[in-house]
Formats: structure tokens, sequence, C-alpha cells
């Protein structure tokens, strides 16, 4: 038994992914599965789906890797965050759809408790902003719009989880309840500092705390694969929310190391060490892993759209048909045209967080076409990294952040827009060897629960890098284009 089997949860689609015993990919399954928008700004998904693409994608990639469940020792899982799913204790049937990251409904709400003056609060025992992106307002939502829902809550009746809860709970055959310090910490319900749930914030939203799911360490036993899955019981040992399972892929286990995740949205991670620090410049404070009961913090900054301008690009505009495209037409793109996007589909993340503003496009012309707006998507990404490092840099003074960024997700891939990153943010941009560094790092917390896998300081040794790009741009041209985008960030607020 010397495979690991990891689950990558994301919110497009399910992937799994079969390592072997020196952490390379044997195999692979992607499962999509369908978007809902009821209205303008929810995102859901149906709970089902998010299931079955699971078992759909285990299957397909043991079957791919020519082994059997006996080969496997452990399983590790990582997911989309804070989308936010209520189930029967009994049946396992949801109540409603899962409530999406990118969900905006509860913009009012959060706005209420804002006005009312909580924020301060829930910042200090969570690290979090009081946003509709976060799990807390979401599943209170549910409890308050779901006929029946609070009463049966109130008696015990019903079980709250993020996506891996939910999963560990199917896998399990509901025998674990479960989740992981990074999941908790995004639920804008859990102290970061106590490492427990916090009373106070649960009374805030009147969720009743018999919900929520057991914190554990993101290398822990979170309990067997119900054996008729499978044929056989498969443990589950390794759980981290998707960024900072990303963040341990990336072996960025030192204070001041940084990584950045380029998938739907975007999200840069710092390690700050055993110091949770406050950030002055509205970034979040969280929990990049936790292990042996101890959690090690981090700094996080979040664009909410980052690949899925390239989507947008391909299903709203069509003017793609692959997201490959967009490199060759970057390079195509009147270099003489300034044009910026700002891509506040559903909002602006940080350093802004503003739930409110929308997208816009400034700079256009009569020559202004498809390369052009490709080249401008691809900047956006850029522009918003850049924005992040910024608050970063000033936030975190203790020994300064390290100038070199590790990269990873989709759109790391792509060549042009990871070369204009290193220009724009004037710092060297690595892309690692190992692209799945999502899935790897859950896979590696598994396996070094089992014992198959290496420690710590040994997966950080075998780190490697396949290319780094370094800054062209000559920094007058470099403060030029950012200034024009901070100006196109004021009127897109403005407006």
């Amino acid at each position: 038994m010397t495979y690991i089997l990891a689950i990558d949860q994301g919110t497009t689609s399910t992937r799994a992914i079969v390592f072997d015993r020196t952490m390379a990919v044997v195999a692979s399954e992607q499962q999509e599965f369908a978007q809902h928008f009821p209205h303008s700004g929810w995102v859901e998904h149906a709970p089902a789906d998010l299931w079955n693409t699971t078992l759909a994608a285990c299957h397909g990639a043991i079957k791919h890797a020519e082994i059997s469940p006996t080969d496997i020792a452990a399983t590790g899982i990582t997911n989309q965050r804070e989308t936010t799913i209520v189930w029967d204790k009994v049946t396992g049937e949801p109540l409603y759809n899962a409530i999406v990251w990118q969900d905006r409904r509860t913009a009012d709400q959060c706005r209420t408790l804002r006005e009312a003056g909580h924020e301060e609060m829930i910042t200090a025992r969570t690290g979090l902003l009081l946003d509709p992106y976060f799990s807390g307002t979401k599943l209170k939502w549910i409890l308050d719009h779901v006929e029946g829902a609070r009463e049966r809550a109130a008696k015990g009746e019903l079980l709250f989880g993020t996506v891996d809860s939910f999963l560990i709970w199917k896998l399990t055959g509901g025998a674990v309840h479960a989740t992981d310090a990074t999941n908790a910490a995004r639920t804008m319900l859990y102290d970061i500092r106590k490492g427990r749930w916090s009373k106070t914030i649960c009374d805030l939203l009147e969720i009743p705390m018999e919900m929520l799911p057991e914190v554990k360490d993101c290398a822990a036993d979170f309990g067997k694969t119900d054996a008729d899955l499978f044929g056989r019981a498969i443990p589950i040992c390794g759980v981290a929310g998707d960024q900072q399972a990303a963040t341990i892929g990336q072996a960025c286990f030192q204070p001041g190391m940084m990584k950045s995740t380029y998938g739907t949205g975007c999200f840069a991670l710092l390690n700050t060490g055993e110091t949770p620090v406050v950030s002055q410049n509205r970034l979040l404070t969280t929990i990049a892993y936790q292990l042996d009961g101890k959690p090690t913090y981090a700094l996080e900054g979040s664009i909410f759209v980052a690949g899925a301008v390239v989507q947008w690009l391909r299903d709203g505009l069509q003017i793609i048909q692959d997201a490959s495209e967009t490199q060759a037409l970057a390079e195509q793109a009147d270099p003489h045209q300034n044009i910026v996007l700002v891509p506040a589909f559903v909002g602006l993340g940080a350093p802004y967080w503003n739930a409110e503003c929308r997208g816009a496009v400034f700079g256009l012309t009569r020559g202004s076409g498809p390369a052009e707006m490709a080249k401008a998507a691809l900047e956006s990404v850029g522009y918003q990294t850049r924005d992040l490092l910024d608050a970063m840099s000033a936030d975190w003074q203790a020994t300064g952040v390290q100038p070199t960024l590790r990269v990873d997700g989709g759109m790391s891939q792509n060549d042009w827009a990871m070369q204009f990153l290193s220009d724009i943010i004037a710092a060297p941009v690595d892309r690692p060897m190992n692209h799945e560094t999502t899935a790897l790092g859950v896979a590696w917390l598994a396996g070094m629960h089992v014992g198959v896998y290496p420690d710590q300081a040994e997966f950080a040794e075998q780190w490697a890098r396949e290319i780094q790009f370094v800054p062209h741009m000559d920094d007058a041209q470099r403060q030029e284009k950012y200034a024009t985008w901070k100006k196109a960030i004021d009127a897109t607020l403005s407006f």
C-alpha cells in the first residue's frame, strides 16, 4: 500500500489524482458539474453533483492508474472553501443547494451586522472581514429561508459543513462529522487564536453549535471510507482547504514564504509563522495549516476573479474557444493601446472588499478587438496580485516578504501572464515542476500521516522549480501602468 489518492473538489469540477510513493502523479480523472445562478449575484451547486463527481473521479483515477483500492494507503481531501451545505443528520439529504463561496446574497445581512458594530469583534476572533464570501452568513440564510430549517436545527436534526465535511460524512457513511482547522478558519465562526468555535458569533447569527463539525489537524484520522464505495475501507488522513493545500504543496513552510494560486479566483498566502498578524490593509488573517495541534498562520489576499475572466472571454464575449488562445492573442495585441479591464463581476476582493461594484473596461478605441481584450484580461490578474503583495508588504514587517513568488493553478501555465506578473510586481515568479500543488498538498498530509511520505523538512527539500520568470519591464513603465490600473480601480469603485 504505497499509493495515495487525493480528492480535489473545486468550484467547477472535481478531480482525483493518484500519487505513487515518490509523490509523482500516476493518473487522474476530472469530472465537471453544473453551475447554478438562480438570481443575480447568487451561485449554487447541487450537493449531489459534488458527491457523484467525487465518486466518479475516484473510480476513474484508480482505473487509469491500473491499481487496486488495496494498493491505496490513504486518501486526502482538498476543497473549494467557504461553500456551505446543510444536510439531514440521518438521511444525508441536503436541505438546500450548496451556496458557493462566490455567492453575494448575504451582502445586506453583512451590512446590517457591520452597521450594528459587530465587525471588529468578528475580525478579532476569526481574522476575517464581515463579508458574504464566508460561510457564517450563508448558513444563517439557509436557516432563515428554508421552511422548517431553524426548528429542525434547534432539535439537532441538521448538520452544517463546508465541502470537505460533507464529503467526509458521505465517504464514511455518516460515521464522521469533521473538518480541519484551515476550513474551519474560513467559516467566520471559528476563533483562530483559541482554536474552537466561537459561541459569541454563533449566538449572534443564531446558529446552533450542535450543527458544527469537530475540528481536527490537517493530518489526522478522519475515519475510513465505507467499504462498499471502493471495495475496501480507505483511511482519510489529510484535509485542507484548497489554498492552504497549495501552500503546503508549494512547501511554503517558513515565515515570509509566499504562494499565489490562479484558479477561478486568485489567492495569495504569506506564511507568518506562529503569530497571527493583524492586517491594516484589509487582508485576512487565517490558518495556513495545523500539525500536531499547533497552527501556523498566514496573511491571505483573495481575488474573486482570475481564471474566471478568461472563462468570460470564452463564454460571455465568445472571442476565444479555449483558454490557451489568450497567450497568442496577448502577444498580437496593439502595444499602443492601453485597455484596462477591472473584472469586478462579483465585486472586488482584497484589499478593497467592495461587494457592490461591478466590472468595467477603460481605454477602448475603434481599433480595440479580441487581442486587446485578451491582453487586458491577463494583465488584470497581474495588477490584482500586485495589489495583494503591496498590502502584504505593508502588513508583514517582521522579516519582510520573501522576494520570490511561487505560483500554481491553471493560469500559471500561461507564460505571457506569468511574465507580466513578474514585470508588474518587480520580482521573480517561480513555477514548480509538479503542477498539481493543491492535490499534492493533501496527498503529502495523508501520506506523511501513514508513514508513506517523508517529514516536513525532507518534503520541502524535494520542491523543484520548472521555470523562473524574471522582470524585464523598466521601472518607469511599470509605475505608469500600475498608476493607470489604480485610476481604473478608483473609477470602478466610485461608479
